[in-house]
C-alpha cells in the first residue's frame, strides 16, 4: 500500500502567512471539488483568515446543487486585493474556466490528486500538495486541516466524507490497496460525519426527468471491439428538454459497468450545437486518462474526461480511433 504524501511545509507557510484566500475549483464541479473547497474555507476562517469559495460552475450534478449558493462566480476587486489563490482538485489554472481571468496573477498554490498536477506545479514553481494515490482531494484537505493545528468540525467532516464518497463511488472503486481510504473515512465519521447522510445526498432526491434521461442514454448503447467498449450519447435536444440537472452520471456508469465483458465506457454529450463533452470510464487495465490527455482533457486512469469541438457523429469517430489500440 502506498503511503500518503505528507502535507508540504511550503503550503503550510503559504497559508499561515496569508490573510485572505480565494479557493477555486474546476468547472463543472463534483462532490470532491465542492466538499474540498467549502471545508477548506471553513478551516481558514477558523484560523482568522478571510476565505472566498469561487466556482465558474455550472452546478449540473443534483447532489451538489444545494451547495451552489455558497459560491461566488468570481471575486470582486476588493476581495482580490491582497488575496492568495488556492486551486483544488485540478492543477491547470485554465480548468477553473471563466474564473481564470479574475484571479490571474495572484500568488497561488495547488492541492490535487491527479498525476498530471506534478507537471503543472513544477512549471509554475508554486506551493503544491499533490498525492496521485489519494482517493479524493477531500482526504488531503483532512490531513491539511490537522497539520494546521485544527480539529474538524462536524460540518467540515460531513463535507469531506461527501467528497470521498463521491470520488470512490461510495467505496465501490476501492481495491486491496484501499486501507487508507477506509482509515480516512473512519476518521471523518469519528469527527461526526454520517455515511447515511452522504449516501442520501449522492443517490437520493433524483428528479423524474433524471430517470427519463437515463433511459434515453441507455437505449443508445453500442458495443465495439467485441463488447469491450460501450459507447453512448446524450443529445442537445435531451439537454433542452430535460435540463442539465437531470444528469446522473454515476448511475449511468455503474449500470454499464455491470455488463459482462465491458472494459471501458465512453459517453458523448452534445453540450452545445458546436461542442461535446466526453466522459470516459474503465474497469481495470484501460488507461482512459491517457486517451483524455491526448484530446486535451485529463483525469485518472479509470475515470477521465475531455471537451471537443464537433457533433456526436464526428466525436464518435475520434473516440473509436483513440480506443483502437487499447484492447
Amino acid at each position: 500500500m502506498k503511503e500518503p504524501v505528507p502535507v508540504p511545509g511550503d503550503l503550510i507557510q503559504f497559508i499561515l502567512s496569508g490573510s485572505k484566500f480565494i479557493v477555486a475549483g474546476h468547472t463543472e464541479p463534483d462532490g470532491d471539488c465542492v466538499g474540498s473547497q467549502l471545508a477548506l474555507c471553513s478551516a481558514l476562517r477558523r484560523l482568522g483568515k478571510e476565505a472566498i469559495p469561487c466556482s465558474a460552475g455550472p452546478f449540473k450534478r443534483s447532489e451538489i446543487i444545494p451547495h451552489a449558493a455558497s459560491f461566488k462566480s468570481a471575486p470582486d476587486e476588493a476581495e482580490k486585493t491582497g488575496a492568495r489563490l488556492i486551486i483544488v482538485d485540478c492543477s491547470d489554472i485554465e480548468r477553473i474556466g471563466d474564473l481564470e481571468p479574475h484571479v490571474r496573477g495572484l500568488p497561488a498554490a495547488i492541492i490535487d490528486h491527479h498525476a498530471s498536477a506534478q507537471h503543472s506545479a513544477a512549471a509554475e514553481k508554486m506551493p503544491a500538495y499533490i498525492d496521485a494515490g489519494a482517493p479524493s482531494v477531500t482526504v488531503m484537505i483532512f490531513s491539511l486541516i490537522k497539520e494546521l493545528g485544527l480539529e474538524l468540525t462536524k460540518e467540515e467532516a460531513q463535507l469531506l466524507l461527501f467528497g470521498l464518497c463521491t470520488d470512490t463511488g461510495f467505496f465501490r472503486h476501492a481495491d486491496e490497496n484501499g486501507k487508507e481510504t477506509f482509515l480516512k473515512a473512519a476518521g471523518l465519521i469519528a469527527a461526526g460525519a454520517s455515511p447515511k447522510q452522504a449516501h442520501q445526498a449522492m443517490y437520493g432526491g433524483k428528479s423524474f426527468n433524471s430517470r427519463i434521461l437515463l433511459g434515453h442514454v441507455l437505449s443508445r448503447l453500442q458495443m465495439f471491439f467485441d463488447g469491450r467498449l460501450v459507447l453512448t450519447h446524450e443529445t442537445y435536444e435531451d439537454i433542452c428538454e430535460l435540463g442539465l440537472e437531470s444528469r446522473d452520471s454515476d448511475a449511468l456508469y455503474q449500470l454499464i459497468q455491470s455488463i459482462a465483458g465491458v472494459e471501458a465506457i465512453a459517453c458523448i454529450r452534445q453540450e452545445t450545437p458546436e461542442k461535446c463533452s466526453v466522459g470516459l470510464r474503465s474497469r481495470d487495465q484501460v488507461d482512459v486518462c491517457a486517451i483524455a490527455k491526448s484530446l486535451g482533457g485529463g483525469g485518472h486512469k479509470n475515470a477521465a474526461s475531455c471537451t471537443l469541438n464537433g457533433d456526436i457523429q464526428h466525436i464518435t469517430k475520434i473516440i473509436l480511433d483513440k480506443f483502437q489500440h487499447s484492447f
